[in-house]
């Protein structure tokens, strides 16, 4: 099969799928099994960096990394069109452009009733003011605005130390709470920050609603370390940690969670999460963390379980055991054959703990 595209400049010929797959460079004639990445990365650097540069320059139009990839033709997976813009903006974040939402179809979601149950079911994300799943890996709007409803009041401080994009913060922002945001990922920063930033510009536009007066922060810190917070300061604390490096939201930062690939290793650091945690909450108070459980290497892995223990090691009080349905979720079928004759892990846990 030859593949031209206008975005390459010479004709690279691709032939099979998957592992019998061979790429042919369109710049040396030299034959590639697999992927062509290695090669133009190591022979052709200047070609391999304005792709990249083509790379974020499309994602910032508003294309997706599987609409990039379709772009040029097919010759590398979109997976790793998302790692090179992520390590190209994390190495010089004023590339990060967040395009703005268009439009907010409605500002709370509709016939909303807070979850009676240990069972948390979200078939359809909610997509309200400015929430979007563009974050990849970021929760469901419905269930910060849970926890955020049940767990504190107006006027509250909580503290998201895994902001992502921003989810936690809007609904704080809606509802009348202060929220503090840490990221150790600057990419997830500026999108979080360009969504309160939204919120702020559609509310002025907008003269049926009117936001609450509160006081949002946005930092770029490490979720280990939150020598910025006082103690016993925090109201509420909403958590979605990585879950070991089953996804890494990051390329080139050394500290974050989800570069971790030792199971034990990654819990002792949640250890450390959850003493800081421990430290800034105020007594009394409820921590609610989304964390699930995980395969690794054909093993199961009771990660749920083993992050529970380290909250409760360092004073936690376990007060409920929630079990969250998963929907549109493709990390367990990505690899079909791995997860062969397997139970798809179609579930997280959100456990709530008090100080």
């Amino acid at each position: 099969m030859s593949s031209t595209n206008t975005l390459l400049e010479k004709d690279f010929i691709v032939q099979g799928k998957f592992k019998k797959r061979k790429v042919k460079c369109g710049y040396c004639g030299k034959w590639c099994n697999i992927s062509i990445v290695p090669h133009v990365r190591t022979e052709h650097p200047d070609i391999w960096k304005s792709w990249q540069r083509s790379f974020v320059e499309l994602r910032n139009q508003g294309l997706t990394p599987r609409q990039i990839m379709m772009q040029y033709n097919m010759l590398f997976s979109w997976t790793v069109i998302e790692k090179e813009i992520q390590a190209l903006m994390e190495q010089n974040p004023s590339l990060i452009k967040v395009n703005p939402v268009k439009e907010i179809k409605e500002w709370r979601p509709k016939n909303f009733r807070l979850e009676r149950t240990s069972v948390w079911r979200f078939p359809k994300r909610g997509d309200w003011a400015v929430h979007t799943s563009e974050f990849r890996g970021n929760w469901a709007p419905q269930v910060p605005r849970n926890l955020i409803l049940k767990y504190s009041r107006r006027g509250d401080t909580v503290l998201d130390p895994f902001v992502g994009g921003g989810t936690t913060l809007i609904e704080c922002y809606l509802e009348g709470r202060n929220g503090i945001g840490v990221d150790i990922n600057p990419v997830a920063v500026a999108i979080a920050k360009q969504r309160i930033v939204d919120l702020e510009n559609a509310a002025r536009l907008n003269a049926d609603f009117k936001l609450p007066k509160v006081k949002i922060s946005i930092i770029h810190g490490d979720a280990r370390d939150l020598g910025f917070i006082k103690t016993e300061s925090i109201d509420l604390i909403c958590a979605h940690p990585p879950y070991a490096n089953a996804m890494k939201y990051t390329q080139n930062q050394e500290k974050d969670l989800s570069h971790i690939d030792n199971i034990e290793m990654f819990c002792r650091e949640m250890g450390k999460v959850a003493k800081e945690l421990f430290r800034v909450l105020k007594k009394k108070k409820k921590c609610g963390v989304l964390i699930g459980d995980i395969r690794k290497n054909g093993t199961f892995i009771p990660l749920e379980y083993m992050v529970m223990n380290e909250f409760v090691n360092v004073g936690f009080t376990l007060r409920e055991r929630i079990i969250k349905e998963q929907f549109n979720d493709k990390s367990t079928t990505f690899f079909p054959k791995l997860n062969r004759g397997r139970h798809l892990i179609a579930h997280e846990y959100l456990l709530i703990f008090e100080k």
